[in-house]
Formats: structure tokens, sequence, C-alpha cells
């Protein structure tokens, strides 16, 4: 573990179908924005401690009484549903995962709870797990898993960053994060914020600051990572969407930042589980991989979502 402080750095052929994979940028538009230990134990103990269930949203997954996911769906004005999961703070913690072909690092240097599939030392304790971003050759941000810098980080650009302890921010990487003495283990970098200080993109009419889209079009599979006010961590995402719809149902759900995460049908993917290692159900409407496909093993980086207490 290292401490790190202020100013530290589809195509996929399916069936015959040929899928935009989205790992490549408009290059007229900057990824980087003018905008301004050992793991922890898996074991989860019992505990009486509840979380009120909220207005809005419908409780996913309880650890011990206690609500650690939450979701709702957001009907935006131009009628794109947007499936919301909210990670609780002071209930989850999370870890980065490489893929097995990405990003490109050799699988002897990757621990068995960061490698391509669900590693058994967090089984027990899963609760959630999601896709990560966009191809580290895109060139959309950087790469840090368990304090290996695989792909250079950029200042400016979003970022999901995870401490040592597990716990996790999204924001801009040299604007605000990492916070002076944090911890970082791993950063998980993409694109410029889709949401800062919680307003929307300037360019968040611009398709091709978002990546290359499945034939060009601009309502494609899209998915997104923000937080709120209380540090919880926000997924967003759907099967047909534009980049607005993200931003605006990360916003309407408490979210202050936010960063776009992976898109096009083969990529966007969540699967969540009602209790810790419990069984995984598909979570986004429509998506195209099974709620397994983490544990069977993943070809691009993902985040697990494990129980806390």
């Amino acid at each position: 573990m290292r401490s790190v402080v202020n100013k530290a750095t589809t195509l996929l052929v399916v069936t015959g179908f040929l899928f935009a994979g989205c790992s490549t940028v408009s290059s007229s538009v900057s990824t980087t924005p003018k905008t301004t230990l050992p793991p922890p134990s898996t074991t989860v103990p019992p505990t009486t401690t509840t979380t009120t269930e909220q207005p809005g949203w419908t409780p996913v997954s309880t650890v011990g009484g206690a609500i650690a996911v939450d979701s709702q769906a957001v009907t935006e004005p131009d009628g794109h549903v947007v499936t919301v999961f909210r990670f609780r703070a002071a209930r989850a913690r999370f870890a980065l995962h490489a893929g097995s072909t990405d990003p490109p690092v050799p699988a002897s240097t990757i621990g068995s709870d960061s490698g391509p599939a669900i590693g058994p030392d967090e089984a027990p304790a899963l609760v959630a797990a999601f896709n990560g971003g966009f191809k580290t050759s895109s060139g959309s941000g950087g790469f840090e898993l368990d304090s290996r810098v695989i792909v250079p980080l950029q200042a400016g650009v979003a970022s999901l960053v995870i401490d040592a302890n597990g716990s996790a921010h999204v924001g801009i990487w040299d604007e605000g994060l990492p916070t002076p003495g944090e911890q970082v283990v791993s950063v998980r970098q993409n694109l410029a914020p889709l949401v800062a200080n919680g307003q929307t993109s300037p360019s968040i009419a611009d398709i091709g600051a978002w990546g290359s889209t499945l034939g060009g079009g601009a309502a494609v599979a899209r998915s997104s990572l923000g937080e709120d006010t209380a540090g919880d961590l926000i997924y967003a995402a759907s099967m047909d969407a534009v980049p607005n719809d993200l931003a605006s149902a990360l916003i309407s759900t408490g979210g202050v930042t936010g960063m776009e995460l992976d898109i096009n049908p083969e990529w966007v993917q969540l699967a969540s589980a009602s209790t810790p290692g419990g069984t995984l159900t598909a979570g986004i409407p429509g998506q195209n991989r099974p709620s397994d496909q983490y544990q069977v093993g993943w070809t691009r980086d993902f985040v697990t979502v494990l129980a806390n207490l």
C-alpha cells in the first residue's frame, strides 16, 4: 500500500454481429477536461443496525438487517428509462478487477481477488458487481490496480478511486482527488466528468465526446458511476440512453459527481445479490450478459461491491 498526496498523478464478434467496443473517443474532443494493507476480512458479522427504506428506493441487498444496496428506475423526459443502484457507504466496500484481456497485464501479477473472475475471498461478502470503463488503449484515462500503475493516470479526468480500506470515491483526479494522506490502491479513469459539482458536463450534447457507439447512434447501452453527498456510490445504466440521460439520473438521485463507464450492449452489465454471497441476479433490464458473468470470468475490467460492517 502507499500513501498518495495532492497532485499525485464493440469490436466483439458475437453470433456474427459486430458490436462497436467502447474503446475509442472522438479525436476532436480532449479526454482531459478543463472543468473544474491486506484485503479486509470478508467475514460478515451479525448486526442489529437497520437502515430505513427511503421513498422511491427499493431495497436490493441487506446485511444483517441493514440496507446495503437499493435501486430505483428513473424515466427521463425523452422516455428513456435509467436503472439506478445505490451502494451505501457505511455498508459497502469496493475492489477493482482486471479482465482477462484488458487492461493488458500478465495474469501472474494479478491477485486472486483482482483478476478476471470474482475471487474466493470476495465471494462470501459479494453483494454486487458492475462493469468498468473503456478499453485502456482508448486513451480515455489511466488505470491503477493494487498500487500498480498499469496506464499512467491523467490530471483532470473523471476517476473512481478505491482506498486501502475498500472505501471509494468518484471525482476529478488532481482536482480534489486524491485527498491529502489518502491511501489509494486502485484508480479507474474514464473521460471528462459527466457530472461535476452537481451540474452536467458542458459537452453533454456532444455524442462523440462520450465514445464510439454501435452503428453511430446516440441512444445506446450506457453506464455511469457517481457519488452523492453522503459518500454513497450511484451506478446508473440503461440499454437505451444518451449521455444526458445518465447525468440527469445521477443528479436526480443525489449525485454531485459522475463519470461515464462503458457503453454499447456487450459491455454494460450489473449483477446483485439479496444477501452477501447470495445468488446473483442481472440488474439492468435487457442487459446482454448473464448474471454470473463476473463469477465465470470476464475479458474486461469490473468492480465488485462487498458487504462492509
